[in-house]
C-alpha cells in the first residue's frame, strides 16, 4: 500500500489479535483484524454482544495490549512508542463510555477542569476553558451541580465536554447511547455530529445498535466472534450485507423480533 493511499487513514489497524489466556483456555476475541479509517470520518464499529467490539475499540489506544498486529494512529505505530510517547498520543484519543465514569465528589466544572488540571493548566484558564466547553454541550447552567443531579443525557454531554478538554483529534465512544432512551440517544448523537462538522474530529462508534449506525455512521464495520465480517459505507452494508453475520444484524436492527427468531430469517 503506497504512502499516498495511507495518507488521509488517521487509524490503521493491520492484523490485530487479541487472546486472553487463563490457566483453562484461551479465548480468541480478535482474530486478524484489519481495517482503516479516514481522518474526519464517523465509523461504526457494529457487532452483537461479544463480538469482540470494546476490545477492538481498547486496542485503538493501547488500554487493551494486543498480542499481534499493528495499531497506527496518525502514521505512528502506538505498539513502538515508549510510555511516554504513548501517553501524549493517547491524550489525543478521547473516549467516552455506556456508564459516563464522572466522579460523583466533584461539580460538572471540575469535572471537565480535570484533563486540564492534570496538565498543569492553571485554575483560572482551566475554569474558563470547562465554562466555554459546558456551553458548546449546552449545560452552562449546571456548572455548579453533582453528577447525581443530573438525568443520563447530561451526564453523559458532561462527560463528552471532559473529552473537548483535551482537543482529541479521535473520539471513541464505546456503546455511548446503550444507557439512555431514544430521545435522549438522538439529542446524544446529533451532539456528535455537531462536533465532528464543526471541530472535524474523527468518530468511532462501539454499539449493537443499527440506528445509531443509520442516524450518524459514514462508514461501517461488521464485528463477529472476533473476526472483521465485511466493512463499506452504511448505505452499502445495509442495503446489500453481503455475509450472514451482516445480514443477521441488520435484520435484527430492523425488526422486533428475537435472534432466535431471525436466525429463521437468515438462515
Amino acid at each position: 500500500m503506497s504512502n499516498d493511499n495511507n495518507h488521509n487513514k488517521i487509524i490503521r489497524v493491520e492484523n490485530l489479535t487479541k487472546t486472553f489466556e487463563s490457566k483453562k483456555d484461551s479465548l480468541h476475541a480478535l482474530k486478524d483484524v484489519s481495517f482503516s479509517i479516514e481522518k474526519g470520518d464517523i465509523y461504526g464499529i457494529i457487532g452483537l454482544s461479544g463480538a469482540g467490539k470494546s476490545t477492538l475499540v481498547r486496542c485503538l489506544n493501547l488500554l487493551e495490549k494486543p498480542t499481534s498486529g499493528k495499531v497506527i494512529v496518525k502514521d505512528k505505530d502506538l505498539l513502538a512508542l515508549s510510555k511516554e510517547e504513548l501517553r501524549l498520543e493517547r491524550q489525543k484519543i478521547g473516549m467516552i463510555f455506556q456508564h459516563f465514569n464522572l466522579l460523583a465528589q466533584r461539580t460538572v466544572l471540575d469535572n471537565i477542569c480535570l484533563p486540564l488540571e492534570i496538565r498543569g493548566i492553571p485554575k483560572k484558564e482551566r475554569q474558563a476553558k470547562a465554562m466555554e466547553l459546558l456551553k458548546s454541550v449546552g449545560l452552562e447552567s449546571k456548572s455548579g451541580a453533582y453528577p447525581s443531579q443530573l438525568s443520563g443525557g447530561q451526564q453523559q454531554r458532561v462527560a463528552i465536554a471532559r473529552v473537548l478538554a483535551n482537543e482529541p483529534d479521535i473520539l471513541l465512544c464505546d456503546e455511548a447511547t446503550s444507557a439512555l432512551d431514544p430521545q435522549t440517544t438522538k439529542t446524544i448523537l446529533d451532539l456528535l455530529l455537531d462536533i465532528n462538522r464543526q471541530l472535524g474530529i474523527t468518530i468511532v462508534v462501539i454499539t449493537h445498535e443499527m440506528r445509531v449506525v443509520k442516524e450518524i455512521c459514514k462508514h461501517v464495520a461488521v464485528l463477529d466472534e472476533g473476526i472483521l465480517q465485511e466493512t463499506g459505507t452504511v448505505s452499502e452494508v445495509f442495503t446489500n450485507p453481503r455475509t450472514h453475520a451482516a445480514k443477521r444484524l441488520i435484520y435484527m436492527g430492523l425488526s422486533e423480533e428475537t435472534e432466535e427468531e431471525v436466525a429463521k430469517h437468515v438462515g
